[in-house]
């Protein structure tokens, strides 16, 4: 005889098995974190035990990228599903860049919001503000809430641009109106005293660029006035994104929800909260590294104390690889002993060899995905597809050209793989590498004043991960083909299935 079973516990279980379906996303992404710079990656002299913790019981990757070795054209790529170098003006945003991405682009926000989702972006935003140029004073649109996020709390530019201020949806936050703000990059007066000027009054002293604006003692890229009131401490910036996240994801824990974290760590000027100064032997940069391991550590917390964190989802990555004096004196340089920020690739932030694009990559989803370690090819760029995948969304047809669905890999599907092949580029993109299976082509070109010209160098990495050796010379074939499969890929305008 059948057992009877309630239409109850039926909705119950389909509600079960529908949320099990759609697991919470918390995309955290690290900012200048090199490949080398975490122990589950095989750091020595610094312990990562929040994002170890998060490799062990999830799936961790040895080919995980970005696609860009800046900021700006990563996170543009992350969101759009696109190559940065496709779209105009997506170098590293000064501070009154408007609005790179535009309302009607599909982006990770759109994808998900169609699928249910609340969303959200915390952190460093650097893709710009407004139609032309971003309003201080007034209404900060278009910006993330035009483009899929129900909520955005923002660092607007990065940590040592200016101006120096949160931006609450499209207000900067506590802004006194009887005292406007003013952002630009020439001096506002002829007696504005800079960071050159006053240079023997500042805690922490600029290598290179960084004298424009004084802020916290600190010199910054770009001048601005005013918004006394709305001014934060560096100091505080992470504990700032870690409470307004651990606020939100309580206020939409009873729905599918997306928190795109994106930490200011460890993007210069380095300055941690002082509970974290000096625990590390590194220096700030060091301490930095501390600081945004915690920050991890209290968003698995959050998690674990609503009971989400056997259905989230979250996957942890960098915007580029690592580097060292990024503009200030700091000690990253001097207490580095033989620390590898890159692991054992070559290069860093701005170039297109591996320790520009290659970074740490975690994926951890307790209730699907099985604690192993994954060799496959993924990008942060794959994102959108593979949400998309994932929910069973369709991709706008104009829109994410780059993106491929990685759910298998993700997940750790038997047989899945990885991508075929990635492109790398430098902040302006006129340098890319291409990796192509284990073979890696690097395109650097040559400003115009030396005629133009660009050089290509051939790596095999199955042998050299280290892009030691050009065997170019002794591969004609390979080279040929890999200079043909980026040129095509160079002129793509619509999006190909992988």
């Amino acid at each position: 005889m059948r057992a009877f079973v309630p239409l109850s516990a039926l909705l119950l279980l389909t509600a079960g098995a529908a949320a099990a379906d759609k697991p919470n996303i918390v995309f955290i992404l690290a900012d200048d974190l090199g490949y080398g710079d975490v122990s589950c990656n095989g750091a020595k002299h610094i312990q990562t035990p929040n994002i170890d913790k998060l490799a062990a019981n999830g799936r961790r990757f040895t080919s995980g990228y970005c696609s860009a070795s800046t900021c700006t054209p990563t996170r543009y790529s992350l969101l759009t599903g696109t190559y940065a170098f496709r779209a105009p003006n997506t170098g590293i945003a000064p501070p009154n860049a408007p609005a790179l991405i535009k309302p009607g682009t599909e982006t990770i926000a759109t994808i998900l919001k169609r699928a249910g989702y609340a969303t959200a972006v915390i952190g460093k935003w650097h893709l710009g503000l407004g139609d032309k140029e971003p309003d201080w004073n007034g209404d900060l649109k278009p910006g993330p809430l035009e483009i899929g996020f129900d909520r955005a709390y923002l660092l607007p530019t990065t940590n040592d641009r200016v101006p120096s201020v949160y931006i609450d949806d499209h207000k900067v936050k506590n802004l006194d109106p009887k005292d406007p703000l003013w952002v630009g990059m020439n001096k506002p007066t002829t007696d504005y005293k800079d960071g050159i000027i006053l240079r023997d009054k500042l805690r922490m002293d600029w290598s290179h660029g960084h004298n424009n604006t004084v802020h916290n003692g600190i010199g910054r890229i770009g001048f601005f006035t005013g918004g006394e009131k709305a001014r934060w401490r560096d100091e505080d910036l992470a504990d700032e994104w870690v409470n307004e996240s651990v606020n939100w994801i309580e206020k939409n824990k009873a729905k599918p929800f997306f928190l795109y974290f994106s930490s200011h760590d460890i993007h210069v000027p380095r300055m941690p909260h002082e509970r974290f100064q000096g625990k590390s032997p590194m220096g700030f940069r060091g301490d930095a590294i501390l600081e945004f391991d915690w920050s991890v550590g209290e968003l698995m917390k959050a998690l674990d104390k609503h009971k989400l964190t056997e259905n989230t989802l979250v996957i942890l990555c960098s915007d580029n690889g690592p580097v060292l004096d990024d503009g200030y004196k700091d000690g990253a340089v001097e207490k580095l002993g033989d620390h590898k920020p890159a692991g054992p690739y070559r290069g860093g932030k701005t170039t297109v060899f591996e320790g520009g694009t290659r970074t740490p990559f975690i994926a951890s989803w307790p209730a699907k995905i099985k604690p192993a370690v994954s060799n496959e090819m993924i990008c942060t760029i794959d994102m959108a597809a593979t949400f998309a995948a994932m929910f069973g969304q369709k991709l706008d047809p104009k829109g994410c050209l780059d993106s491929f669905d990685m759910k298998g890999v993700l997940l750790g599907d038997a047989g899945a793989k990885g991508r075929e092949n990635l492109v790398q580029q430098n902040n302006g993109g006129n340098a890319l590498g291409f990796r192509a299976g284990n073979w890696k082509l690097v395109r650097q070109a040559f400003p115009k004043k030396a005629k133009g010209t660009a050089t290509e160098q051939l790596f095999d990495l199955s042998k050299d991960v280290g892009e030691t050796t050009n065997v170019a010379a002794a591969n004609p074939d390979v080279l040929k083909k890999l200079r043909g499969q980026l040129d095509a890929i160079l002129a793509q305008r619509t999006r190909v299935a992988k």
